[in-house]
């Protein structure tokens, strides 16, 4: 079985990263331990482009390298989106979630935007280790944002992001008080976060195999080549997983539930 070290110690650089950028994460994270649970981590996502320099596969190579495989891909059709998944040999490692943005099927302007902030990355950049958690590689203008923003929020939260983890997951099967997902997203509002409720609050059945539900992303500031904006940032997910006739716990992912999860950045809501 393939080592676990190298890629740990990267999970570690996305877990620090993410929770500086999601305090909320951290506060759901820290209510889960005082309560006396032991929180595993179900899966992260990270959000590219379809451009050859930085794609899906460019960012799933430091995976793929470290004993994770490709198991299965998804469409999002009226997000103009791609993404698999991957797992590691070691069941107990969380899955990866990676999606990328066809910019081909964008309006001219807005891929004129995006191959203009990719023509700013450094190919020595995206081989680096730590590439997928490295930030934002490029400047951007509010302008240029906020006409992403009109055209697809997926491409405005990663033109302003960059690359880091877009949000880690709760086990919720890990967790020992929580009978349903139900009783745990109760918990949570009780504390005072909001829930993505595009959908409906629960994306997902027990038919499908998969539950899941996730807060809103909180707000921060950012600084662009021309200004400052608030704006959502990353956001904290839940997922109760069911077993499959042959007993084992289903370990993919329900595309029209992500469909619904990919709006927790959307603070219209």
């Amino acid at each position: 079985m393939p080592t676990t070290q190298k890629v740990n110690e990267l999970f570690d650089l996305l877990w620090k990263d993410y929770v500086q950028t999601t305090p909320d994460a951290k506060k759901i994270y820290d209510l889960f331990i005082n309560a006396g649970e032991k929180v595993i981590n179900d899966h992260i996502a990270l959000r590219t482009f379809n451009h050859p320099k930085l794609n899906l596969d460019v960012c799933a190579k430091v995976f793929l390298d470290n004993g994770y495989h490709y198991v299965g891909d998804y469409q999002f059709p009226e997000k103009k989106l791609y993404a698999k998944h991957f797992e590691h040999a070691d069941e107990n490692m969380p899955k990866v979630f990676i999606s990328e943005l066809k910019i081909q099927e964008m309006d001219e302007k807005s891929q004129k935007i995006i191959n203009q902030l990719i023509e700013q990355v450094k190919v020595q950049d995206t081989q680096r280790f730590d590439f997928v958690c490295m930030g934002r590689p490029w400047e951007i203008n509010l302008a240029d944002y906020n006409y992403l923003k009109e055209k697809s929020e997926y491409a405005s939260w990663l033109a302003a992001w960059g690359f880091r983890a877009n949000h880690f997951t709760v086990h919720v099967n890990f967790l020992k008080k929580f009978a349903t997902l139900a009783d745990l997203n109760t918990f949570v509002k009780k504390a005072g976060f909001k829930f993505n409720d595009a959908g409906g609050e629960i994306k997902g059945t027990k038919e499908v195999y998969l539950e899941q539900s996730s807060i809103l992303a909180g707000s921060q500031k950012v600084k662009f080549s021309d200004g400052e904006q608030v704006i959502a940032a990353c956001y904290y997910e839940f997922a109760k997983r069911y077993p499959l006739p042959n007993g084992k716990l289903y370990q993919g992912f329900v595309a029209a539930s992500a469909d619904k999860i990919f709006e927790s950045t959307n603070r219209a809501q």
